[in-house]
């Protein structure tokens, strides 16, 4: 085997055995996509990455290389968003290992070109465990405000502005779904700055000119700005949440590729879903056009609705001037159990995923730990 292909393989073995993932496919596609992302030296020690944040020096001790070298790759990787990285009180940067989705891909919102879209899409289908996300979704889908009624209990986590109140850092940048469109000729006419973080990988964004510092308010307009036109709100899947993306049916890797499905209410994390009154309908027709996901149709002047297809995100219940469209919350079976945080939800995929099974993280623990004890002297 070539070394370099070699090196690579090691490297999406590494990615795949994440929460994330990183399947293999026969034409090798993925390879393809870390070769472009990734020089040689980078792809080689991104391998001795974990998901615990660590000193320049245990990775380098790790690798069998000197901590200058290590050093220098690892920054050169975190600006290039291929790797996390965390500041400290020190001046200095502790390291960590970034998952494929969400987490390397969207970071390279800022430097995509016509090669890395196409050879991304024709891996987009690979991406998408059905299993997996059926249990433990990356995102969830929350209605946009306006949908839901006065006498409707909503837990905070249900609902947008109550994720925010505690929110104090915002960077809002542009989505990386529609970035791919645009350069592939497709775009669409949604507005394209909607994704915004609360803190996580703020300075990457900052630093690399690819995101903008905002406040509250002018974030509760992105959120208002999703209903106006017609954007799905998704945040990652947790009561505590790190980012927002507001989403479109046609841009969405995700919303595209359960569209393309029978039953998308059955892969979306969502507590609601759709009641019809088909007497009160005026067969306006706008609910159809805002719907991401064709649950809804028209017969004889009046809507028709396909359960099956709901993802419970409120947008056709704000166009329906007729009122004949309300959210209901699903029957306590059919509700989502919604981890804790980020970590609760990785926690869990990786008991759900047949290639990254919990062994795995604690083994890379452990391995830290005995790292980190005997690299405190390395040079």
């Amino acid at each position: 085997m070539n070394r370099n292909k070699g090196i690579y393989k090691q490297l999406a073995t590494h990615l795949d055995s994440l929460p994330g993932g990183f399947p293999k496919t026969e034409s090798g596609v993925e390879l393809r996509i870390l070769e472009k992302l990734f020089s040689l030296e980078e792809a080689e020690l991104a391998c001795h990455l974990t998901l615990l944040d660590e000193k320049p020096n245990v990775v380098a001790y790790r690798a069998g290389i000197p901590v200058s070298k290590a050093e220098h790759l690892l920054k050169q990787m975190a600006e290039k968003g291929l790797i996390l990285y965390t500041p400290t009180d020190c001046g200095s940067n502790m390291f960590m290992a970034a998952q494929f989705v969400v987490g390397i891909w969207e970071m390279q919102v800022g430097c995509l070109d016509a090669e890395l879209v196409s050879l991304f899409g024709e891996y987009v289908p690979y991406l998408f465990d059905n299993d997996t996300w059926k249990t433990v979704p990356q995102l969830r889908t929350i209605p946009v405000e306006h949908s839901i009624e006065n006498e409707l209990k909503v837990l905070p986590y249900e609902k947008a502005r109550e994720l925010l109140k505690e929110k104090t850092d915002f960077v809002v940048t542009p989505c990386i779904c529609r970035k791919e469109k645009e350069i592939a000729g497709k775009q669409c006419n949604k507005p394209e700055e909607t994704c915004i973080t609360f803190g996580t990988q703020d300075d990457y964004f900052i630093s690399n000119g690819i995101g903008r510092k905002a406040s509250k308010e002018e974030v509760l307009e992105i959120l208002d700005l999703a209903d106006k036109k017609g954007l799905v709100i998704q945040p990652n899947n947790g009561k505590e949440i790190t980012w927002i993306c507001c989403c479109c049916g046609c841009c969405c890797g995700v919303l595209r590729t359960i569209k393309n499905l029978p039953n998308p209410s059955e892969l979306t994390s969502s507590p609601f879903t759709l009641a019809v009154n088909p007497h009160e309908c005026d067969g306006c027709k706008l609910c159809i056009k805002r719907c991401q996901m064709d649950a809804l149709s028209v017969s004889d002047d009046k809507v028709v609705f396909n359960k099956d297809r709901c993802i419970g995100c409120g947008l056709c219940v704000t166009s329906c001037k007729a009122q004949s469209l309300k959210l209901v919350r699903k029957p306590s079976i059919s509700q989502p159990k919604i981890p804790k945080n980020i970590v609760d939800a990785s926690i869990k995929t990786l008991k759900t995923r047949e290639k990254a099974r919990l062994p795995n993280l604690f083994m890379m623990l452990l391995r830290s730990k005995k790292d980190r004890f005997l690299a405190r002297n390395y040079r």
